[in-house]
């Protein structure tokens, strides 16, 4: 099942778009803010997705997948493959956790974009997105790199979970697997629904730049 929001000029960049979010997920971030969508359940199927973006054809410029986790769904190849041949470019929103499917997407020429989230740092990694899935993203990371291929890494910063001190070691390790790019930076935000209970988070990291001559860290609001 999907769940959709009609219009973005947010989430794509430089693009008018539409969200289109996939229920599930194999991570547990204790702050997603999408936890009924993570959980699995949506509002529409698939097909319902497809007639509203008929009906867009020549409006919006590109199709944001989103979710939840959109590689982990069975027909993603296929769902892609209708969306580009209405014409629209395709951003995918990926915790990495799938290399082997974003390397087909990339290799098939199904995608354009790739919005990659960094979640944290090897030894904060199972407890902040209850998975032990890092090697996967990392193989994802560098996948990216290698290929050449347009895409941003970000990351939500929340003080309970990630350190300053780690968030220059996150900067660090971008620098090191040698990421040339925008590292976007979004603050938690408190009195949200999340997927568990957290205390607030009572800190920002201080807006000095961290920015690096190959990586540029914009902090988003």
């Amino acid at each position: 099942m999907f769940s959709l929001t009609p219009f973005t000029l947010l989430d794509y960049p430089h693009k008018t778009a539409c969200i289109v979010w996939f229920a599930g997920c194999n991570m547990r971030c204790l702050y997603c803010y999408n936890p009924d969508i993570v959980l699995g359940k949506g509002n529409i199927d698939f097909k319902e997705v497809l007639s509203f973006l008929k009906t867009r054809k020549g409006l919006l410029d590109g199709v944001v997948l989103s979710g939840g986790e959109c590689t982990l769904h069975k027909n993603i190849i296929d769902f892609i493959k209708e969306i580009k041949a209405m014409g629209f470019a395709v951003k995918i929103d990926t915790n990495g956790s799938n290399p082997k499917i974003l390397n087909s997407l990339i290799h098939d020429q199904l995608i354009d974009y790739v919005a990659l989230d960094f979640k944290s740092l090897p030894h904060t990694f199972k407890h902040l997105t209850q998975s032990g899935l890092f090697l996967e993203f990392e193989e994802s990371l560098s996948l990216l790199i290698q290929s050449d291929f347009p895409f941003e890494v970000r990351t939500t910063f929340h003080s309970s979970l990630i350190s300053e001190n780690d968030f220059v070691k996150m900067i660090e390790y971008l620098e090191n697997k040698n990421f040339e790019g925008n590292y976007y930076v979004q603050h938690f935000m408190n009195n949200v629904p999340t997927l568990s209970k957290l205390d607030d988070s009572n800190k920002k990291i201080q807006m000095k730049d961290f920015s690096t001559s190959k990586i540029k860290v914009i902090f988003r609001e």
